[in-house]
């Protein structure tokens, strides 16, 4: 991986490229999981029997009524299973319940020729219930004590000195709502079993080795038996990294049990009633600063919403905590956190993993205490940057901590942030019933797998004799762009053109004992173990060049090394350096590196409904040196969207009522849960990379850019808030809710006006 690149002023990597898959998206002709089905003949069709209950035991289960439904052919049941009924990693989750866990949960599947007949031979089937005591929402759970996993500590300093001679203290209570990926494809597997009773499986999962896993372990076989490709997925953002293990389970367990091929295919509700979400957090806090703004302490207890059963949430809120300080110095630290049981879906790995849960905690705070402190929220922010040589409270060393100013300089300027404010503040004095305002905000978010074993990957890279290159790795493509970088790097590395080279699907007969991808790392794993297989092979080529005096052509010299007999495939491997973590003591250097953002966020708010306009966003971000910057682009404008989907739009709603429907998912539709669209979009949407940000030990100096994007939306928020501000007099602090709905926003104007806010809509600093 160290030797020298060729030296071409040409080369791939860096050139601003469109996805390598971008016509056959747009023309419809890319295949996903659920079209390989139909081109097998036999195919059976799942369907789920989905429970009526958000918590109920399953007294009597009777499939016999769907076998006699025409074109049913098996009903899948826990008598079933010939390994272990779970389709969980961490043993808690029963493939086939006899425990209902929360509403929608399925309690078999139904096998049939065709879909139809799958859906009548589940409506079929007969359960009854004992209905159990439900915990729905997060306060709930807080208030019976209801949690599960562990209870981490991230301490630094004396907190409670920095609290006890503090000028100024203030507590607080801080909430998020959860998130709904609703990717465009959904939940799909195909199952298929061969002569000697090999299992292949086409799934949309972000983790094929652990799909291969849990499948294995659900079918008792050895993991070699069973084999997982992931072509591509119609988008994950986390979603499909724990959650299509039981899918996938389900298909290959039909289609043992039957000799035909098996697809599970979710329906949209299906998929929104029965899969995890972004885990929404519950965050109680005191804070200390001195006269001049700057924090002295902070002290908080952060409470996720795990769901049923624990999936990623011990790595979610750990990645919560490590993220609570964002890009700030903060002396003095104490944070708890603790995951409540409730009776929903298992919440699950979303774009972010807890950061921005963690990072929204001192984004609220400081944007709540600065009219308090009698501090602008910009200079308030500003003052309280990290500097050079200083440490996280686990520990780490903030390395290039000056590009943090670097990002909020340049947007300051590029924006022309100074001249707008102006701009605001002579419109907000002019116009009655709406008002505007500028906010700006900094990311600071570390990149690798908090466990460190995930930050190894591997690659397979084969030259055939006529000069052609296939690349397989363990990443999967969602859509992210992951496979055009791959092409990028191995194009450069052994110094073709790019269209000799081609990307296989992701295998894990190919590439065994993957690392999900997620956590931003799939170009910075894979590519690093895509660069080490072809610097093997050029440097074997380049041996067999050097017993020649003239420069051979690329199919010449290839062909030549065939003939003296020399490899031309190789094995790659990466694993990131310098990691250490005590995950008992919250402590060490969890990150190869951090990466910065800044953004600036302009809105309009009406006071009469709380709706609003994004009128301006500008946004500078640290990508390195861009491996592909026509996808970094795309990926920093998309997390940021979703980022501001989630913070103001997105509002998951569970039946809380004590009747029949409790615990169920109410949004469970495109057309009653809100995303965010073409009219969402800044009216002004300005997106610039760092220049001259270099990252050293990362593949040709890049960074990642999948997660941390998505925490510049903070700046919208914080632009509502002060807008809402702005329709009281000067130090008014405004709470607002997240998602900040125009509900929302509506009350916290209501509340700058001093008029009667309902109970709980405006959460109250108090200091």
């Amino acid at each position: 991986m160290s030797a020298p690149l060729p030296a071409r002023d040409d080369r791939v990597v860096g050139q601003p490229l469109p996805h390598e898959s971008a016509a056959l998206h747009v023309t419809g002709r890319a295949l996903y999981t659920e079209d390989l089905g139909y081109r097998m003949p036999g195919l059976l069709h799942a369907h789920p029997v989905q429970a009526p209950h958000a918590h109920a035991v399953v007294t009597r289960l009777d499939p016999s009524p769907a076998l006699a439904v025409p074109g049913v052919v098996r009903v899948l049941t826990a008598a079933d299973v010939p390994g272990t009924n779970d389709a969980g990693a961490k043993g808690d989750e029963p493939l086939f319940p006899d425990e209902v866990m929360f509403h929608g949960q399925s309690v078999c599947w139904v096998l049939a020729e065709t879909p139809e007949a799958a859906r009548l031979g589940a409506l079929a089937v007969e359960v009854a219930y004992e209905v159990l005591a439900a915990v729905v929402t997060l306060e709930e759970a807080i208030e019976a004590g209801s949690f599960q996993g562990g209870a981490p500590r991230l301490e630094r300093g004396d907190v409670e000195n920095g609290l006890a001679h503090a000028a100024h203290v203030f507590s607080g209570v801080t909430t998020s709502a959860g998130q709904e990926h609703f990717y465009l494809e959904t939940h799909c597997s195909i199952a298929n079993v061969d002569e000697s009773g090999q299992v292949f499986l086409q799934s949309s999962t972000q983790h094929p080795s652990e799909t291969q896993d849990i499948v294995a372990h659900v079918l008792g076989r050895a993991t070699h038996a069973v084999t997982v490709q992931c072509l591509r997925m119609g988008g994950g953002f986390g979603g499909k990294e724990m959650q299509p293990h039981g899918f996938a389970a389900v298909a290959a367990l039909g289609a043992v049990l039957t000799g035909r091929p098996v697809r599970v295919r979710l329906t949209r509700g299906q998929d929104m009633t029965m899969t995890g979400k972004r885990h929404g957090f519950h965050t109680r806090w005191r804070v200390a600063f001195d006269d001049e703004g700057h924090l002295l302490a902070l002290e908080a207890t952060l409470t996720s919403d795990g769901g049923w059963s624990l999936d990623l949430s011990e790595p979610v809120m750990a990645r919560a905590l490590c993220h609570v300080d964002n890009a700030y110095w903060i002396p003095n630290v104490r944070v708890d956190g603790r995951i409540a049981r409730t009776n929903k879906t298992s919440q699950t790995a979303f774009r972010g993993f807890g950061g921005p849960q963690g990072m929204l905690v001192i984004e609220d705070i400081l944007g709540r205490c600065a009219p308090l402190l009698g501090i602008d929220p910009l200079s308030l922010r500003q003052r309280n940057f990290y500097r050079e040589g200083q440490s996280t409270p686990y520990g780490q060393v903030v390395r290039h901590a000056e590009r943090i100013v670097t990002c909020w300089e340049h947007v300051l300027s590029t924006a022309d942030v100074a001249r707008r404010l102006e701009d605001v503040a002579q419109y907000n004095a002019t116009q009655e019933h709406s008002r505007r305002a500028i906010a700006v905000t900094p990311v600071k978010f570390g990149i690798a797998f908090n466990f460190t074993a995930f930050n190894q990957a591997g690659a397979l890279v084969h030259v055939y004799k006529d000069g052609s290159v296939l690349v397989n790795h363990g990443g999967t493509e969602m859509g992210q762009g992951l496979h055009t970088k791959m092409l990028q790097i191995a194009a450069t590395a052994l110094d073709v053109p790019l269209d000799l080279v081609r990307l296989a699907p992701t295998r894990t007969d190919k590439v065994p004992n993957t690392s999900a991808t997620a956590a931003s790392s799939g170009a910075d794993l894979n590519g690093g173990a895509v660069l080490d297989a072809c610097v093997q092979i050029r440097e074997r080529l380049r041996a067999v060049q050097a017993a020649h005096e003239a420069p051979l052509p690329w199919a010449d010299l290839v062909a030549a090394a065939y003939a003296e007999r020399v490899q031309l495939w190789a094995a790659g491997f990466y694993r990131t350096e310098g990691l250490h973590w005590d995950s008992a003591a919250m402590q060490g250097s969890p990150f190869k590196y951090f990466s910065y953002g800044v953004a600036a966020a302009e809105v309009e708010v009406d006071g009469f409904t709380g709706s609003h306009r994004v009128l301006r966003v500008d946004v500078v971000h640290d990508v390195g040196d861009s491996l592909s910057p026509l996808i970094d682009l795309g990926q920093v404008e998309g997390a940021f969207v979703q980022g501001a989907g989630w913070l103001t739009l997105e509002d998951l709603r569970w039946d809380e009522s004590h009747g029949p429907s409790r615990g169920r998912l109410a949004t469970n539709t495109a057309s009653t849960y809100k995303l965010p669209s073409f009219s969402e979009m800044p009216e002004e949407f300005t997106v610039t990379l760092l220049e001259r940000a270099h990252e050293d030990g990362a593949v040709h100096g890049s960074k990642a850019v999948g997660e941390p994007p998505l925490m510049l939306a903070f700046s919208v928020r914080e632009a509502l808030r002060q807008a809402a501000a702005a329709f009281g007099p000067p130090g008014v602090s405004v709470g607002l809710a997240a998602p900040a709905t125009p509900e929302a926003v509506f009350w916290a104007v209501e509340h700058a006006r001093g008029g009667n806010v309902p109970p709980g809509l405006h959460p109250v600093v108090e200091g």
